[in-house]
C-alpha cells in the first residue's frame, strides 16, 4: 500500500474497533474509497466515522462485501469461526487470490513502514502521548501524519493527515503486533505486565518490547521513562540515541531533583506546582558526551511549561512530547505553546457534563497501574470533592493476573461501585468475579481501617440508579473501564 498510489477500494471488517477506526478515517482522508462492518450496537468510533462520511454496514454478512475490493483489511477479533465474512474469505480462497486480506496491524505497518515512523508504544500513556506528540509537531508546522487509538477533539477524529515525511502512531504490544512496525523512533512509556491471555508470562510480555527497540536504526531514537525499571533494563538494546526522562516534584531546584533521580535522566522535570487548574514545572536537558574516556557533561535550562492535563503521570508523558519533539527539531517556543493548548483525547479523563452539580469524568483506565495514577491526579484536582468510582472490569484473564494489584489501586477513591467483569470473545470466560474483587478490597479496607462504601452492583442500569438516587454537587463520579462504562454518564445526562 503506498502513500502516493491512486484511489483504492478498502473494505474493514470490525470496522468499528479503535484501531480500524483511525486507520479507516486515515485511508479516506487519503482519497480511497473506505467502507466496513460491524455489529448494529453503538460503539464510541461511530462519530469518527460518521464525520469521515465512511460507510458501515451492519450485521456481518457476507453480501457487504464490495464486489471488486482492492484491500480487505480485518480486526484480530474476527476469524472465520466468529465472522461469516472471514469465513466467506475462507472458503472462497480463489476468489480473493489476487486481493491482500490482511490483519490490522499488518496494514498499519505497511503503511507506517513508508514514511519516517515514529512509533509510541508501552503499556499505559500510548494514547495521550501519541496525540499530544501529533498536535505539537502539527501546530509546529511540521505537517505530520498521526494515528491515535481514540478520538482526539482538536483533530476532529483519531487521525491526521499530513503531507511531511513524518508519521506519529500509537502501536499495540497485544498479539505482538509490533513485529510488523520498522520504526525510526520510538517513545517507550513503560513496560507493566498485561494481556496475561496472550502473554502467559511477564518475560514473555516484556520481549516483545525488546524485540521491537532492537529493529531502531543507528540513526534513529528511543525515548523511555527513567522511573520505569523494566524500560531502563531494555534500553541497551537500541543502537540509536537514547534519552531517559523523569521527575522530581518535590525538588525546587536542578541540584536537588538531580540528586533525587541519581543524575541518570536526559529530560528532567522540578519544580513542579499546581495553579489555576494547570500543571506547571521546570525543564532541564542534560547532555553527556564522551571525549576519549573523559566524560563530559552540560545542562541546559528548557524553561517553565504549563499543561492543562491532570496527574503527575501526564507530566512524564508531557516529557515525553517534548524529547520526541526537540529530536525532530521542533524550535522551544513550538513545544511550550502547543503542550500548553493540548485539551487530551476521549476517554482519558473526559469531563462529559454535570448531574446534579456532581461532575461526571470518563477514563480508560483498566489496569491498576493507570487507576492509581487516574485517581491520584482526580484527588490532586478536586481535593475537597467526593471522588466516586464507577468500575467496570475488563477481561477475566486480566482480572484474575492482576487480582491482588487491583485490589490495591482504588485506595483514593472515597467511595467504589464495581460492574460485572466485561468479557471478551477471545478469552475463556470465568474463573475471577466482580463479587470477589468487592470482598477483598473490603477486606483490605478493614486491615487498613480505611472507611470506603464499596458496592458490587452488577449491571450498569442498576449502577445508573443507585447513582440518580445519590449524586450531589459535592460528588465527582468517575467511570473507569475499556468497556462501555462511559454510557453511565450518557444515561445520567440524557
Amino acid at each position: 500500500m503506498k502513500k502516493n498510489k491512486s484511489q483504492k477500494i478498502f473494505y474493514l471488517i470490525g470496522i468499528k474497533g479503535v484501531g480500524m477506526t483511525m486507520l479507516a478515517q486515515f485511508l479516506a482522508a487519503h482519497g480511497h474509497n473506505v467502507s466496513g462492518s460491524d455489529i448494529i450496537d453503538s460503539f464510541m468510533t461511530d462519530k469518527v466515522l460518521k464525520t469521515g462520511k465512511i460507510k458501515v454496514l451492519s450485521p456481518f454478512a457476507i453480501e457487504n462485501i464490495p464486489a471488486r475490493p482492492d484491500v480487505i483489511i480485518y480486526s484480530s477479533a474476527f476469524n472465520e469461526k466468529n465472522n461469516p465474512e472471514m469465513a466467506h474469505i475462507k472458503k472462497y480462497q480463489a476468489l480473493f487470490k489476487n486481493i491482500p486480506v490482511l490483519a490490522y496491524a499488518e496494514a498499519l505497518g505497511q503503511i507506517f513502514n513508508e514514511y519516517y515512523g515514529i512509533a509510541v508504544c508501552g503499556s499505559h500513556g500510548k494514547t495521550t502521548t501519541s496525540a499530544w506528540l501529533g498536535y505539537v509537531l502539527m501546530k509546529a508546522g511540521k505537517k505530520p501524519n498521526v494515528l491515535v487509538g481514540s478520538r482526539v477533539p482538536q483533530f476532529s477524529g483519531s487521525s491526521l493527515k499530513g503531507s511531511s515525511k513524518y508519521f506519529v502512531a500509537e502501536v499495540d504490544e497485544y498479539q505482538n503486533k509490533l513485529q510488523y512496525f520498522r520504526p525510526a523512533g520510538v517513545v517507550l512509556n513503560n513496560i507493566d505486565y498485561d494481556h496475561p491471555d496472550y502473554f502467559k508470562t511477564k518475560a514473555a510480555y516484556a520481549q516483545v518490547f525488546v524485540d521491537f527497540i532492537k529493529k531502531i536504526p543507528a540513526s534513529g531514537f528511543l525515548i523511555v521513562n527513567n522511573r520505569d525499571e523494566a524500560s531502563q533494563k531494555i534500553k541497551k538494546n537500541c543502537r540509536g540515541r537514547v534519552y531517559s526522562y523523569d521527575l522530581a516534584p518535590k525538588a525546587e531546584t536542578f541540584v536537588e531533583a538531580e540528586e533525587a533521580v541519581g543524575g541518570k535522566s536526559e529530560y528532567l522535570a522540578y519544580d513542579w506546582r499546581l495553579k489555576n487548574g494547570h500543571q506547571i514545572f521546570k525543564v532541564a536537558y542534560r547532555e553527556i558526551s564522551l571525549k576519549g574516556q573523559t566524560r563530559l557533561e552540560a545542562v541546559s535550562g528548557l524553561g517553565e511549561f504549563k499543561i492543562r492535563l491532570w496527574g503527575k503521570h501526564n507530566v512524564l508523558n508531557a516529557l515525553a512530547v517534548i524529547a520526541a519533539s526537540r529530536e525532530l527539531k521542533v524550535p522551544l517556543d513550538k513545544i511550550r505553546s502547543g503542550l500548553a493548548l493540548f485539551t487530551g483525547t476521549e476517554r482519558r479523563a473526559q469531563i462529559l457534563g454535570k448531574y446534579h452539580g456532581a461532575l461526571i469524568i470518563d477514563d480508560y483506565a483498566h489496569h491498576p497501574t493507570e487507576i492509581a495514577a487516574t485517581l491520584s491526579g482526580l484527588r490532586a484536582h478536586y481535593p475537597d470533592k467526593k471522588i466516586i468510582t464507577v468500575f467496570h472490569p475488563h477481561t477475566f484473564t486480566r482480572t484474575k493476573a492482576l487480582f491482588k494489584d487491583f485490589v490495591k489501586s482504588f485506595v483514593m477513591s472515597d467511595e467504589l461501585v464495581i460492574l460485572d467483569i466485561y468479557g471478551s470473545a477471545r478469552e475463556k470466560q470465568g474463573g475471577v468475579s466482580s463479587s470477589q474483587l468487592a470482598a477483598a478490597i473490603l477486606k483490605l479496607n478493614k486491615a487498613r481501617k480505611i472507611i470506603q462504601p464499596v458496592k458490587h452492583l452488577g449491571a450498569m442500569k442498576e449502577a445508573t440508579a443507585y447513582l440518580r438516587r445519590h449524586l450531589t454537587s459535592k460528588d465527582v463520579l468517575l467511570l473507569m473501564g475499556a468497556g462501555d462504562v462511559f454510557r453511565i454518564g450518557e444515561d445520567l445526562l440524557k
